[in-house]
């Protein structure tokens, strides 16, 4: 049994210790601030900020008004970057569903809009340390965080540096050091993307643009603006047996959106992205984890913004009680559950390159189908009785045309 740290060495006790400051961090903490004090709340990361996320930017409006209940301002948050108020999404075949958004999103470089959260965290009163977390154990009723600061490389130089916590909160990624302290090693599988900021596309103004393929399945293109004359733009597949390289990356990325890379000045980052296979059971207790360390990403569309930002919501929320895990599983489960189910029968339900033509194929030919989509695929939205109606429509259509052509269904 590890023995228990000197309190020398121990710089203070915390009732809640937040790792990992991107959104599910940021909304852990501004959360457990508003239960517990933000004097009792202590937010870790091992980056500063800002600092740059490979990512698609897209911020969808329900994780907005998530963040304006945890008393963030969005003027501020939101601010240079307009509402992008249009979808066109292609589907692998080639159909197009081109509608309005059901609700507006943003696109704000994650290098802004997490500076931005962590400001908005301090400006609660709430400390932002920049530390690299080494591990935990329980200790004297709570934990102890062995830490040691990101710009010292031996663990000698920095060694005695620890933390007491009565919660610790896991909002550090999908290689999340709590995690494997609390569960062990976890599968994941990889996807890899790259993304740059050029021009916008001719002619997008403020609408979002998915391109799917049926090459290298999963895979899609994107190019989201940013409303000052650039774009997100980018590629990503999951990762099978065959190597893939940065040149692979942008040559597919170049099919799909022609000239998207043409330009030499624009800096492009390839980066990985884990993607857990299975989510970890949430367990009783007093470390609670959530977002991407509780591997809750859409499977529809890989975003993770909403779901990061809303169980960091819940779990700060579920930090006073007796047991915080017990309850925080019973309201995450109430919460998304639901939700979560439905993603994954549609997921199911969609699967192929073909198969999600005929949910494009629906979405095109209905507004309020489309619409249940995207919620479904950027929010909390479940299945709905059109929705159900539209795809079924959609794939009977499919069928009588495929046996018209004289194939198999």
């Amino acid at each position: 049994m590890a023995s228990e740290p000197d309190a020398a060495t121990v710089d203070r006790s915390w009732d809640v210790v937040v790792v990992g400051a991107g959104p599910a961090g940021a909304a852990a903490a501004l959360s457990a601030a508003r239960v517990v004090g933000p004097s009792r709340v202590l937010l870790l990361d091992r980056h500063t900020f800002p600092r740059d996320k490979v990512c698609g930017d897209g911020i969808a409006a329900e994780a907005l008004t998530e963040l304006a209940g945890l008393g963030v301002d969005l003027d501020e948050l939101t601010a240079g970057y307009p509402p992008i108020t249009r979808l066109r999404l292609t589907g692998p075949a080639g159909g197009i569903a081109d509608r309005d958004l059901p609700d507006a999103v943003r696109v704000i470089p994650r290098e802004v809009f997490d500076a931005r959260l962590v400001d908005a965290v301090r400006g609660r009163g709430i400390e932002v340390r920049q530390v690299h977390v080494r591990g935990l154990r329980a200790s004297d009723g709570g934990w102890t965080l062995d830490l040691r600061s990101p710009r010292i490389h031996h663990a000698a130089s920095d060694r005695g540096r620890q933390i007491r916590a009565r919660v610790v909160i896991g909002a550090d990624g999908a290689h999340s050091v709590v995690r494997r302290h609390l569960l062990g090693d976890h599968p994941v599988r990889t996807a890899l993307a790259i993304r740059g900021y050029p021009a916008a596309r001719p002619g997008q103004d403020l609408t979002q643009l998915i391109t799917m393929t049926g090459e290298h399945w999963p895979a899609y293109a994107w190019s989201f603006p940013l409303g000052d004359g650039r774009a997100n733009i980018g590629y990503g597949e999951l990762l099978g047996e065959s190597p893939v390289t940065k040149a692979d990356l942008m040559a597919r990325l170049d099919r799909l959106l022609p000239g998207a890379a043409a330009d030499p000045t624009v800096l492009w980052r390839a980066h990985p992205l884990p993607l857990s296979p299975a989510r970890p059971t949430v367990s009783d207790g007093t470390v609670l984890l959530v977002g991407d360390a509780l591997s809750l990403v859409n499977p529809l569309s890989g975003e993770g913004i909403y779901y990061a930002v809303r169980s960091g919501a819940l779990a700060g929320a579920a930090s006073t009680a007796a047991d915080p895990g017990r309850v925080y599983r019973r309201i995450l489960r109430r919460d998304l559950g639901p939700h979560l189910r439905a993603t994954a029968a549609v997921t199911a339900l969609l699967r192929g390159p073909r198969l999600l033509d005929v949910g494009v194929r629906a979405a095109a030919r209905r507004q309020r189908v489309f619409d249940d989509l995207v919620r479904m695929a950027l929010a909390d939205g479940g299945i709905t009785p059109r929705l159900l109606r539209g795809l079924a429509s959609s794939v009977l259509d499919d069928r009588a045309s495929r046996s018209a052509a004289g194939h198999t269904p």
